[in-house]
């Protein structure tokens, strides 16, 4: 008995990079499971480094006729039993067939790619409240969340910190660390802006994106380019998080906010936007610090009262961490995984 995991999407993001990260965990706890993915090289290796058997397929536009029917083989031959699309194009091409169809959802998708789904998985309770708004029966929703691990400080693959001499970073600098794709929703240029006004500190900014000649420009501008770094697209989250002292995440839009999950699982104290995912996660003055949308202002007076006050900081840490093993483990997430699984005989 199998679940069949379908994503559509080419691109690197946070979104499937949880994918891996979850398909692995689940191939971990025992579930019988394969994928059908677009052709993306690391995507590839690392499911089938974790055993997972992997199918790459089209998932082409509205006029792919191939990628449903080559699903739906795939899916016979690995005894499917649950067939769980990640996002709308993946939705779109999961086939109908002997199993229960699932959608899982990060955001506020278009319901309409599905139609005649058994179930779909939000991973807020925000999103899951919201499709129960657009008419979903209230029966046939559950909410899942993300997961967040840190792998032990001492260990290969990211678990030591990033060296910061190796990215041109003074060891003693205040370091602020973003994460995200460099787009306009991700309110890069306000963490830049918030830089200008923290003379000594450098930002670490991990990500790729359609603004980085926009942000690049900004930071030379502010005067603030000697002290900005651009990572592009890392593989190493966990050593970034490690090496920093301060997560900025002062995003216009965000659904989830899954970087203040992996900053709290690292022992890293957040400043974030209060948009709607990070505004729901984050108890104010309490785990972290929230500020106005849009408010570099803010955002640099909450970057200045962590670096300045460490009992504060720590206090955040230890009240994060026990935010992600009550809330946000691998385990505790795994096992609602595992209970929906079995509900539909598969896992």
């Amino acid at each position: 008995m199998s679940v069949l995991h379908l994503l559509g999407t080419a691109g690197d993001g946070g979104a499937e990079t949880y994918f891996v990260d979850l398909v692995t965990a689940l191939r971990r706890a025992g579930v019988d499971e394969a994928c059908a993915i677009r052709r993306h090289a690391g995507r590839e290796a690392a499911l089938r480094g974790a055993g997972v058997p992997t199918k790459v397929l089209g998932f082409g536009g509205p006029l792919d006729i191939f990628t449903r029917t080559a699903a739906a083989g795939y899916a016979q031959i690995t005894g499917t039993k649950l067939a769980l699309a990640w996002m709308n194009r993946a939705a779109r091409h999961t086939p109908k067939g002997p199993w229960a169809r699932i959608g899982r959802l990060g955001g506020y998708y278009n319901l309409k790619y599905y139609a005649g789904f058994e179930e779909l998985v939000a991973n807020t309770e925000d999103i899951a409240e919201w499709i129960v708004g657009q008419g979903w029966p209230a029966g046939r929703v559950r909410h899942i969340p993300n997961f967040a691990a840190a792998p032990p400080p001492l260990a290969g693959n990211g678990g030591a910190p990033a060296d910061r001499a190796s990215l041109d970073t003074p060891a003693d600098a205040p370091l602020l660390l973003a994460m995200g794709r460099l787009h306009d929703a991700k309110a890069h240029d306000i963490s830049l802006q918030a830089l200008a006004q923290s003379p000594d500190a450098y930002l670490w900014i991990a990500g790729v994106g359609p603004e980085e000649a926009k942000l690049r420009a900004l930071a030379e501008a502010l005067g603030v380019a000697d002290r900005v770094r651009f990572l592009g697209w890392r593989t190493d989250p966990s050593a970034l998080y490690r090496a920093a002292d301060v997560c900025v995440f002062p995003s216009r839009y965000e659904p989830l906010g899954n970087v203040v999950i992996q900053a709290w699982a690292h022992g890293l104290p957040v400043v974030a936007a209060a948009s709607q995912g990070p505004g729901a996660l984050i108890e104010d003055g309490r785990d972290g610090i929230l500020v106005p949308v849009d408010d570099a202002d803010a955002l640099a007076a909450g970057v200045r009262r962590i670096l300045s006050e460490p009992k504060l900081a720590a206090g955040f840490t230890q009240r994060g961490l026990g935010r992600v093993a009550a809330e946000f483990s691998e385990a505790a997430v795994v096992a609602q995984w595992k209970t929906l699984f079995a509900d539909y005989g598969a896992g």
